[in-house]
């Protein structure tokens, strides 16, 4: 089974493929001395390093000529005369929190008033359960929902269920024929075009790629090369055909590619390149050029299976890929890793076999599939439909602590009015801010919100809401009544035995 869902203005889409970010609010923690201390202590180990490095003290005593302490800090000793306090485990700040019943009278109340808001539209679908394995204390509406972009939310446990969260992908340059080299993409979907040394997670990049290109040319007495770009470990259609025509033409969504700089965003800053993998091969041989090295001309080609490789970059780990495409709604992203799942599960990198291979991740996971029908793995397939309580089980599944490798997808769930894609919502529902963790789901006539919320008496909840015949002049509004909805269940003492 394999499939897509969007349709409608494209305005909307890509509201929900752009979500405004921010960087993440900081957490509470410990006390002030536990804070402070740490940092007293690496304060002074950075200046001991400082002094040691401009005094050559490091070779001759801190044993820097034996572990690397960017890969070892252990490696590195104290610099001499250094007298510390030894640090002392701090004590929990708070009891673990147990599984707790939820009140389904308590969630009822709580709820149901919101989903009978008239901007929602005829068509309004939820559930709420706890994180446990029981069944779901309140349901409401009628399956299957047009899923958006919280379809992410599936693709993301299936990738980290299938790639594992510390697989990472390679963009590598090899030898072609006579004077000529290969860049072939490796289907990294964050390779940037350029260092960004503040971005996270952190991305390779084809400026650092031809660096070491031109490095290892050098080595072998060449300055002179013919470029050729393979892109060949995707298969299948570039562009989705459950997508909406106008998605591509209309830079809602750039071509899917195993090579591309800037996930297909044209370097002028506006809208995607028709040729991402061409673009990002004109990207690397500019970059080559820089560096010294003649390009005479590029053009796409293959390299042979087992080519000399001259120099590589690797990707960051599927875990934090996860994380940052579920905060943003990347459907670019979502994509691409998509057809990672296709390829290592079945042996096709192609968006049909990736939908094949989410659902039989997420059975293996005992994920209900009841009414299944994926065409994407972003979202914007309008063709997409499952039942409320699919999510709910994708939720839970990645929530329990017997699935730790799946747990950035509940960490890279958007924090109402501070991260992702709800950085700028929930302004007027004030219970909701901090407490209420969703991926968000937008396309024309469709809003949904599906992930954690704790409420107010510290009782977290899985929770699904969402409304898919919102009528266009009402999706602000339809918007926000999920928002209240979220927020209500935040300010609810729903768990048993709470005072309500």
């Amino acid at each position: 089974m394999g499939q897509h869902t969007h349709s409608g203005g494209p305005s909307v889409a890509r509201r929900d493929a752009e979500h405004p970010t921010r960087e993440r609010a900081p957490r509470r923690g410990p006390g002030r001395v536990a804070l402070v201390l740490p940092f007293l202590m690496v304060a002074a180990l950075l200046g001991g390093a400082v002094a040691a490095d401009e005094y050559r003290w490091g070779p001759a005593h801190l044993g820097w000529k034996g572990g690397d302490p960017l890969d070892d800090p252990a490696a590195v000793a104290l610099p001499g005369g250094l007298d510390l306090p030894r640090v002392e485990e701090a004590e929990p700040v708070a009891e673990p929190a147990a599984p707790t019943p939820l009140d389904a009278a308590a969630v009822r109340r709580a709820l149901a008033p919101r989903l009978r808001d008239p901007d929602l539209g005829p068509h309004v679908v939820a559930a709420v359960a706890a994180l446990d394995g029981s069944e779901p204390v309140f349901a409401r509406g009628k399956d299957p929902l047009l899923p958006a972009s919280t379809t992410k939310l599936l693709t993301a446990v299936a990738a980290l269920r299938t790639l594992g969260p510390g697989a990472t992908f390679d963009t590598t340059v090899v030898e072609g024929g006579v004077g000529e080299i290969v860049l072939v993409g490796g289907g990294d979907p964050l390779l940037a075009s350029k260092p960004d040394p503040k971005a996270w997670p952190a991305r390779a990049d084809v400026e650092t790629l031809a660096e070491r290109t031109a490095e290892g040319l050098r080595q072998r007495g060449r300055a002179r090369v013919r470029l050729s770009y393979d892109d060949s470990l995707f298969t299948g259609p570039a562009v989705n055909p459950h997508w909406e025509p106008s998605y591509v033409p209309d830079q809602v969504v750039a071509p899917i590619s195993a090579l591309w700089v800037d996930s297909g965003h044209d370097p002028s800053g506006w809208g995607r390149v028709d040729d991402p993998a061409r673009a990002a091969a004109g990207v690397f041989a500019r970059a080559l050029r820089r560096e010294g090295i003649k390009v005479n001309r590029v053009r796409a080609g293959r390299a042979q299976p087992r080519a000399e490789k001259i120099a590589s970059v690797t990707s960051a780990p599927v875990d934090q890929i996860v994380q940052r495409l579920l905060d943003v709604s990347d459907n670019e992203t979502t994509e691409v890793i998509l057809r990672h799942v296709g390829r290592v599960a079945l042996g096709e990198a192609s968006s049909e076999a990736g939908t094949r291979a989410v659902g039989e991740a997420l059975s293996s996971l005992a994920v209900d599939l009841t009414g299944w029908k994926q065409y994407d793995g972003s979202g914007l397939s309008r063709d997409n439909r499952f039942a409320v309580r699919t999510l709910v089980d994708v939720i839970r599944a990645a929530s329990s602590p017997d699935n730790p490798d799946l747990r950035a997808a509940i960490e890279g769930l958007p924090v109402a009015g501070f991260t992702g894609s709800l950085t700028s919502r929930f302004d007027d529902q004030e219970g909701g801010l901090g407490r209420v963790r969703a991926k968000t789901g937008t396309l024309t006539g469709v809003h949904a919100l599906a992930g954690i919320v704790t409420g107010a008496d510290g009782t977290p909840m899985i929770f699904v809401v969402g409304a898919d015949r919102v009528a266009p002049e009402k999706s602000l509004a339809a918007r926000a009544a999920l928002d209240e909805a979220a927020a209500a269940l935040a300010d609810c003492s729903c768990g048993a035995g709470s005072t309500n």
